[in-house]
């Protein structure tokens, strides 16, 4: 076993007592990496690390953070198939799907490389006569990050990318479960000529690191990605310390897809399939819920069958494979847990939901289709995080949007249809913050805004040009002529 992966604080690999092991859930046999569990004292250390950056990176020119950015794309781009097969070995996404994750990272911090470069401002003239008017944007100052499992390369650098775009010092803390991906990351963008403290990475529990940096006084922002739960207790916290920080929140979803009579049924199928089950169903965006008007249901639902039944369920790395294993053993129990659920409930299990024996030990699931089952049921209420999907039966399509609706979440939302005037009135009256036409749910760009609603998000959007109104704070100047 070779020596634990280090903590970057203040530019350098520092060491811990303590280190986790990082188990490939394709083959449980198999360490990807040991790696270091920071303290509360390394958190403190990296924000003071970040704080003392601060003042010399935030005035740095836009070339400089541009070059920066751009060696950094250069170098994941060129590395993709390395950083792919990184990640599917840690989070058992399939190769293809890996290596997809590390380009998209690649992509972004070419985006915001851009970005760099394109931050402006307004002149506005006063009411006042003789008065002049600055509008401009500056850096919000230290950012505190929390990242999940699920897309443990291209969430860092989504949250990385504008923060430093914009003149902003970084702290970023991982998923536990999945450090790797996030540690080759922070890497590449160290090497690429970030002076010392202002991107800081401390990996650990989340109980322990991401604690500190809520509160911590001199964190002025916090990005963060996972749960519902957690995400309340992030907001609260936020508000509650001295100064108040400002917040992002990016949570769960329960995402539908509705899919009409005069949908295409090859077109709904694979938005179906791909939406709810591909990266194993472990995606915010997934397609959970399965809204299907009445008379198309019964050929949906058995064309999903014969869909399913051609997928390899395997290690994330062996060619073939169309979904990889449950990210670790409490994943998997979870979604045990919820296919029995939805039996209990009185759904009826159509296909799957059954453990899978491969040639190594690992999470393996069959993906879970279940029919008979009402939007009132838990099954279609709360995240399950996994490939397990239930079809509700409508009569038509207003029933089918008041259903789209009646949730708690409100991230992503698709439609199935050939009809204009139900795409463009499911368009406008949706109640997600994304809305799909006859495409899947979950799969989204890089360059324009990413988030929801409800309870699946709180504060500015994600991605694109939207992420300044995090990453910068807004200042408006008077001058007397």
């Amino acid at each position: 076993m070779n020596a634990p992966f280090k903590n970057l604080i203040a530019g350098e690999w520092t060491g811990s007592q303590n280190a986790s092991r990082n188990i490939n859930p394709s083959n449980t046999n198999e360490v990807v990496g040991e790696y270091a569990q920071a303290t509360v004292e390394d958190a403190n250390n990296a924000v003071a690390a970040a704080k003392a950056a601060f003042p010399a990176w935030s005035r740095t020119t836009p070339q400089e953070r541009y070059e920066i950015l751009k060696k950094a794309s250069d170098e994941i781009l060129a590395r993709k198939e390395e950083l792919g097969r990184l990640l599917s070995r840690e989070e058992g996404k399939t190769l293809a799907e890996g290596i997809g994750e590390a380009g998209r990272a690649g992509q972004i911090f070419a985006f915001f490389a851009g970005e760099c470069l394109r931050l402006n401002g307004e002149s506005i003239p006063s009411v006042r006569p003789g008065v002049g008017v600055e509008v401009t944007r500056e850096p919000v100052g230290i950012v505190g990050m929390i990242t999940p499992w699920n897309f443990p390369i291209a969430i860092p650098a989504w949250k990385i990318a504008p923060a430093l775009a914009y003149g902003n010092c970084v702290v970023i803390k991982p998923a536990d479960l999945v450090p790797g991906s996030a540690w080759a990351l922070v890497d590449i963008i160290q090497r690429a000529g970030l002076p010392k403290g202002v991107l800081n990475l401390v990996m650990g529990r989340g109980s322990v690191v991401g604690q500190a940096l809520l509160e911590h006084k001199d964190v002025h922002a916090i990005s963060f990605t996972g749960s519902v739960s957690t995400g309340r207790k992030v907001a609260a916290a936020c508000i509650a310390s001295n100064p108040m920080k400002k917040v992002q929140l990016e949570m769960g979803g329960k995402n539908p897809l509705v899919v009409l009579d005069d949908a295409d049924l090859k077109v709904a199928v694979e938005a179906a399939v791909q939406g709810a089950f591909f990266s194993t169903g472990q995606r915010c965006t997934a397609s959970s819920r399965l809204i299907v008007q009445a008379g198309i249901h019964d050929r949906f639902v058995e064309a999903c069958i014969e869909r399913l039944k051609g997928l390899s369920i395997d290690d994330a790395l062996k060619a073939g494979t169309h979904i990889g294993p449950v990210v670790d053993q409490s994943q998997l129990d979870q979604d045990l847990k919820y296919i029995q659920i939805a039996r209990d409930e009185g759904g009826k299990l159509a296909w799957g939901g059954e453990l899978l024996n491969r040639e190594t030990p690992g999470f393996y699931l069959q993906p879970a289709l279940f029919t008979e089952t009402s939007n009132a049921m838990r099954i279609s209420r709360e995240e399950v995080f996994g490939p397990v999907a239930n079809v509700i039966r409508v009569k038509d399509y207003d029933e089918a949007l008041a259903l789209a609706n009646d949730t708690d979440f409100g991230l992503s939302a698709g439609i199935c249809t050939t009809s204009l005037k139900h795409a463009t009135h499911f368009k406008r009256n949706s109640e997600a913050g994304m809305v799909m036409v006859n495409l899947a749910t979950a799969g989204v760009d890089y360059h324009v805004p990413f988030g929801g609603r409800k309870g699946s998000s709180y504060g500015p959007r994600e991605q694109g040009a939207y992420a300044r109104e995090f990453y910068t704070t807004v200042k408006t100047a008077y001058t007397l002529a």
